[in-house]
């Protein structure tokens, strides 16, 4: 009997494969994205320092795991960056594939204000 492969462990090593090429850095943070199955959590992050500069989340909103809820922290999350003078990032997926929620949360970053 053929075994079906584990989904969260296919995730992350697709984005162990694309954590490799992408850095944020001071100038140009990393706008990663982690999708649960209740909420959807956005963080801008300084891998050179390790720190998160600014983060939203589903929580914040006490919206569902919708789209629209995705869109909502998307804003967010690209509202505070632009509160810390950050307007450049490097969108990371985390391994998701680019579609639903991990899209509107792009689309609605991109429509804040910030470039990517």
């Amino acid at each position: 009997m053929i075994s079906k492969a584990n989904k969260n462990a296919t995730r992350k090593k697709r984005h162990g494969r694309v954590r490799r090429t992408i850095i944020g850095t001071a100038a140009r943070p990393r706008l990663n994205v982690f999708r649960s199955n209740k909420n959807i959590y956005v963080q801008v992050i300084d891998d050179a320092t390790h720190a998160t500069l600014a983060s939203a989340s589903s929580l914040d909103l006490e919206k569902g795991n919708t789209t629209d809820a995705a869109s909502a922290v998307g804003k967010l999350a690209a509202e505070r960056a632009l509160e810390k003078g950050i307007e450049t990032v490097v969108f990371d997926r985390g391994g998701y594939l680019y579609h639903g929620r991990i899209k509107a949360v792009a689309e609605a970053a991109r429509e804040a204000g910030l470039k990517f």
